[in-house]
């Protein structure tokens, strides 16, 4: 498990990562109800391929994020 600081651009034309310090997330959604959020963590989860959960900073651009690694079943 591990966290890292993110910059949430809401509104944006494409969805991406760009990898900077701190890594930038770019959404369509627009950052009401918590579409910006939810479409960000869905990025970043797909990006690590591990579960990702918003620590601080849920009403903020800039956010720490946990990215928590998925146990491989057995």
């Amino acid at each position: 498990m591990k966290k890292i600081e993110i910059k949430v651009v809401p509104n944006s034309d494409t969805e991406e990562i760009i990898t900077a310090e701190p890594l930038v997330i770019r959404v369509k959604e627009p950052p009401t109800k918590g579409k910006a959020n939810k479409a960000a963590i869905k990025l970043l989860s797909k990006y690590f391929n591990a579960n990702v959960r918003i620590v601080s900073g849920a009403k903020s651009r800039r956010k720490i994020v946990e990215i928590m690694e998925i146990e491989e079943k057995k």
